[in-house]
């Protein structure tokens, strides 16, 4: 039973040891079918499903579209309207070749065709640049006359402030407040026209002044007076013949309103003469 030291158990039953298990043969093992063979999976929540669908206990508050109540609609009409930023978005939408079509045809008063052309999409971009673009002409303009006439005159210069306050005060007061009044006057002869499009036909007509105002560094009194009276005859003309077909249906006071609006023109430019386009030193 002893060999080399080991003993040998051979089919004995040993107290504590554990019986052996029988081999029950060879087990199947299924899995069960899963959506992780696509990624995303179709039914998976959060950032990374195909939908970009939220968590199912995310607020999703300000996901959702605002529809809003039928309340909050109305308030949002009317006079409410007018002091929300997208009341005015579509008035500044326009291309620069929209902008370039109309500054040409404002060089060209003769045609009286800009008001049919920009009837479906009047702007104010146009309008706010070119008086933004006037004022700083006019100011720059203005110093650098005043400038050159006093050294050559061996004067001393001083710069004076007042050219861009009264600059601005003219050209924004005069876009504003005259198409206004056309407003309601031509509302009250019945012959009403869209307010906007009166701002946008005046904004164009002041454009012909920017090269007027370039020109006006020429140190010739009759040069400046010519080229301020050709500037204001073609802005007056300009208004008055886009107008014209529009207060025909005023009745037979019409020729009174075109009057009015072109000496009104022919005005401006006399104003313009006499404080931007004159150098006193």
């Amino acid at each position: 039973m002893m060999s080399g030291g080991y003993t040998s158990i051979d089919n004995q039953k040993v107290s504590g040891s554990v019986p052996a298990v029988s081999d029950p043969g060879h087990v199947a093992v299924k899995f069960t079918d899963s959506n992780l063979e696509t990624f995303p999976p179709s039914g998976a929540q959060g950032k990374i499903s195909g939908g970009t669908q939220p968590p199912r206990d995310a607020d999703d508050t300000f996901s959702k579209p605002a529809g809003g109540s039928k309340s909050d609609e109305a308030q949002e009409g009317g006079w409410f309207r007018t002091f929300t930023v997208a009341a005015y978005k579509p008035y500044f939408d326009v291309d620069t070749s929209d902008v370039v079509d109309r500054l040409k045809e404002s060089l060209f008063p003769f045609r009286g065709t800009f008001t049919e052309k920009t009837a479906s999409n009047p702007d104010l971009y146009g309008p706010f640049w070119i008086c933004s673009t006037l004022i700083f002409v006019a100011a720059s303009i203005g110093t650098f006359v005043t400038y050159v006439a006093h050294k050559l005159k061996n004067k001393e210069w001083d710069y004076d402030i007042n050219l861009v306050t009264w600059s601005a005060g003219v050209f924004y007061g005069y876009v504003t407040v005259v198409p206004l009044a056309l407003y309601v006057i031509l509302k009250y002869f019945s012959a009403p026209s869209g307010l906007v499009q009166l701002f946008c036909l005046y904004g164009y007509s002041l454009f012909v002044f920017i090269p007027a105002l370039c020109l006006s560094v020429v140190p010739l009194e009759i040069f400046r007076w010519v080229i301020a009276g050709v500037a204001g005859f073609m802005s007056a003309t300009f208004v008055a013949l886009n107008l014209k077909a529009h207060i025909n249906s005023a009745g037979e006071r019409w020729f009174l309103i075109v009057s009015g609006i072109f000496l009104l023109q022919l005005a401006l430019a006399v104003v313009l003469k006499l404080y931007l386009f004159t150098v006193s030193v």
